[in-house]
């Protein structure tokens, strides 16, 4: 198992790595890491759009489930079997927005390797016989940045760049933001969990990135801006378009209300 990770996520990686580095100008590490966060944006995006779009279909249920939890929240199991109705109904799965993301994991476990061995150890041994092998990479990005070694401040900038990304995941719902009991104390759930995800998540990308190798973490931020900017994009698109439209189904036609309908079938036709 370890050989196959190896064989096809790590070594290709590496190698990767290794190429944008001998062909772009002056060697910078740094540029050479924003150039490899795109190229691997590009290759898991259909992984990303079926993310998005999931995201997308959950917020437009929202409303239903809310009243799904008004209507049975004394009868849990029922409400539970609505809601699975609901998700069938609407073909919809509730973890379809976090199974693309579990497919880019080995990804990232291969980067941080990547990081790990062949920036701070300097092991390029798994280098392509095709590819120029350096022998060693300049870890020195910008002229005044080692990634090679744990920088505090790319840690705070991975840290802010993580809250942004996340704050635009949670829209607030327009009928309400928090839902209050009649004695006004006990807050919506999902509300609750929103606001600890957008406070927490952040708080552990900084924890864990100040003991990690900086390059690992430059390319985390570079990673999290990308997709804030293009979930910024879809997110946009799809306020002008329904998720049937962004699905590929064409909407379907609208109908006239009933009066308008009365109206239409008494109209007698000019002469």
């Amino acid at each position: 198992m370890i050989h196959l990770f190896t064989v096809c996520l790590y070594q290709p990686l590496l190698n990767l790595l290794v190429f944008t580095y001998n062909v772009i100008p002056y060697h910078d590490l740094g540029v050479v890491i924003i150039v490899l966060t795109i190229l691997i944006k590009l290759i898991l995006y259909p992984f990303s759009i079926k993310t998005i779009k999931a995201q997308r279909a959950m917020q437009e249920l929202q409303p239903k489930i809310e009243e799904i939890k008004k209507i049975y929240k004394d009868q849990k199991e029922k409400q539970a079997q609505e809601m699975m109705k609901l998700y069938k109904e609407q073909k919809i799965s509730p973890f379809s927005s976090c199974l693309p993301l579990l497919i880019q994991l080995p990804f990232l476990i291969a980067i941080y390797q990547v990081f790990n061995t062949g920036l701070r150890n300097g092991n390029l041994s798994l280098v392509y016989s095709f590819i120029y092998n350096p022998g060693h990479i300049n870890t020195l990005a910008f002229g005044f940045l080692d990634l090679s070694k744990p920088q505090f401040i790319l840690a705070l900038l991975a840290g802010a760049a993580q809250y942004l990304q996340t704050k635009m995941l949670i829209q607030k719902r327009p009928d309400q933001a928090l839902r209050k009991s009649a004695d006004g104390k006990d807050e919506d759930m999902m509300a609750v969990m929103n606001k600890q995800m957008t406070i927490m998540m952040p708080l552990m990308t900084v924890f864990i990135g100040w003991n990690l190798p900086s390059g690992l973490v430059f390319y985390w931020l570079a990673l999290t801006l990308i997709t804030a900017l293009q979930q910024l994009i879809a997110f946009k698109t799809a306020k002008k378009l329904p998720v049937e439209v962004l699905d590929g189904v064409p909407p379907k036609p609208k109908e006239l209300p009933e009066a308008d309908k009365t109206d239409d079938l008494n109209q007698t036709p000019a002469r």
